[in-house]
């Protein structure tokens, strides 16, 4: 009973942690998981290359589907990815992604994307992962394009499929979701309400930079990636940080790496990924 699938990682439109509203659109970068399922009753979880990785979410999203369409099932879970871990860029709504649908895969169970992004979110809560339960990256992930959610019902109000090309800046540091000063992000509802209008409408471009300048000062992160980005290009502090992303053409985003290039840290250009997660 062996199960295989990948999810892309993605980044923020609109942080949920203000009003419980979130935006986040899927990024042409993967976690792939291998699910081995056995008689042990026990589920092992590792991160290839990552040997002190905190295995609790993969594993609970495997006990989620055995719990649910399963007989009592242990087993192995492995994920490797090319998504920096605890960047921003939604690692951990990927690897839920991607060992939820592998793990569904080994099960031969059949169900629809939405409802199997539900089980990531669940076991992100469970493994105490999360703040927000992150249905917003979540269903990023898992659905490809850009979503609005409710995440405090755990409701898609939006989704569309749009072909940006996309540029990253991930500094080199580590920055947690959980950790973060929530009572501050929530004191800047008021703009995170504009910016929830504005995702709605489909002014994605302009809710980013919205964003971004909000929860750079309710965070203490600098907001000049973002300056240097505009007029030509729109951008944002990704989820809590460290990474920035931007969007749009080609030649400018090329251009404005050559700009976030000459800080520390890894730039690099890549698309909206409009499938989501799948079974490999």
């Amino acid at each position: 009973m062996v199960g295989r699938a990948a999810a892309p990682a993605a980044g923020t439109v609109l942080n949920a942690l203000a009003n419980g509203y979130g935006s986040a659109f899927a990024i042409d970068a993967h976690t792939e998981a291998t699910v081995e399922l056995d008689g042990s009753g026990t589920v092992r979880g590792d991160v290839d290359g990552e040997p002190d990785a905190d295995t609790r979410l993969i594993e609970r999203c495997v006990e989620c589907c055995v719990e649910r369409f399963g007989d009592g099932e242990g087993g192995h879970v492995q994920t490797e990815s090319e998504i920096p871990m605890a960047s921003g860029l939604k690692s951990s709504s990927a690897a839920a992604n991607a060992a939820v649908l592998a793990t569904l895969d080994a099960l031969g169970a059949d169900i629809d994307r939405e409802a199997a992004c539900r089980i990531g979110v669940e076991a992100a809560r469970d493994a105490g992962v999360t703040v927000t339960g992150a249905f917003d990256d979540a269903s990023a992930s898992m659905l490809g394009g850009v979503t609005v959610t409710d995440n405090t019902e755990d409701e898609l109000l939006a989704r569309e499929e749009p072909g940006w090309d996309v540029l990253v800046y991930t500094p080199d540091e580590r920055g947690f979701s959980a950790d973060a000063d929530v009572s501050r992000c929530r004191r800047i509802a008021p703009m995170a309400d504009i910016v929830h209008e504005l995702a709605l409408e489909g002014e994605f471009r302009r809710a980013m930079c919205v964003n971004g300048f909000a929860f750079c000062a309710a965070l203490d992160r600098s907001a000049d990636p973002i300056v240097e980005a505009l007029p030509e290009a729109a951008a944002s502090l990704s989820g809590t940080g460290p990474s920035y992303t931007a969007v749009g053409d080609r030649d400018v985003l090329e251009a404005l790496s050559e700009t976030w290039s000459q800080r520390k840290g890894e730039t690099w250009l890549t698309t909206t990924q409009r499938t989501g997660a799948t079974i490999r």
